[in-house]
């Protein structure tokens, strides 16, 4: 569920960027009284997100466009399909239009990468494909809002959320079994443990230290797969660093508890999805 405000401040940011000092074009050529209603249309196959935050973005410019919503959020849709539709004065359907474009132009083409890596489990699996915290600043509840819709999970939301000890805290906090000591010390008992490893050495290093969960960070397959039998069950283990959708059934046939993947925002192109504007009779 993507809570109203979590995007409603971003819409009206969005729309104060872009329409700060008018739409100089609308406004000269466009009469006050013309109506029109808009399609947004699927211009490539691709997974659904964001319709709220599309509405929104034209009731924000002008209450009286109504809108309505022709497909399920997370539907799979081809070429062609139309996702909604706004109706309403001319002049608010196009000053809306590109900013409700670039919000899920940006969502669908999240939750379109997200689906295709979900997909991409062997059968059975129970491996968990999750985001990171590589998103686009400002941007972070509509982006995880996005790989939920594509079937993904989230990871921490941000550095307050959980204790991930990283290489920098271990070379900080003077070895892994310290810093371990010092979050179970200092964390809520609420709050799990995790440490990212480079090493099966540091691997063993972590499971000493009674870490909940371990990442094991840019290792290859045949690594990981000594790392599963090493850890036999002691700590959740997370893959990450160097993820590839063609890695992703492998890895989890290994019996990876989760696969993050920052490409799932950090390098998910676009979604294509226009809108077609016509006249009301």
């Amino acid at each position: 569920m993507l809570l109203a405000a979590s995007y409603l401040p971003l819409v009206s940011a969005a729309l104060a960027e872009d329409l700060g000092s008018g739409d100089l074009t609308t406004e000269a050529t466009v009469a006050v009284y013309t109506r029109a209603r808009a399609l947004a249309v699927a211009r490539k196959p691709l997974v659904v997100c964001g319709r709220e935050v599309f509405f929104a973005v034209f009731r924000e410019v002008d209450p009286s466009v109504t809108c309505e919503g022709l497909v399920d959020e997370g539907a799979r849709v081809e070429r062609g399909a139309v996702l909604w539709r706004v109706e309403g004065p001319a002049r608010s359907l196009l000053m809306a239009e590109r900013v409700a474009l670039n919000f899920v132009q940006r969502m669908s083409g999240v939750a379109t990468v997200t689906r295709a890596y979900v997909e991409a489990l062997s059968p059975g699996s129970t491996t968990r494909i999750t985001d990171t915290r590589k998103t686009t600043p400002g941007l972070r509840a509509l982006e995880r809002h996005a790989v939920r819709v594509g079937g993904g999970h989230n990871h921490r939301d941000n550095l307050g959320a959980a204790v991930m000890i990283k290489d920098n805290h271990i070379v900080a906090a003077g070895g892994i079994a310290r810093a371990v000591e010092r979050a179970r010390q200092h964390a809520p008992h609420t709050s799990r443990i995790e440490v990212e490893v480079d090493t099966l050495e540091q691997l063993e290093e972590a499971l000493a230290a009674r870490a909940d969960i371990i990442m094991l960070d840019n290792f290859t397959d045949d690594q990981v797969r000594q790392a599963v039998s090493q850890a036999r069950g002691q700590a959740l283990l997370e893959v990450s660093g160097g993820i590839t959708l063609e890695r992703i059934r492998t890895l989890s046939s290994m019996g990876v508890d989760v696969i993050s993947v920052g490409a799932l925002t950090h390098s998910a192109p676009s979604a294509d999805i226009a809108l077609d504007l016509e006249l009301e009779p």
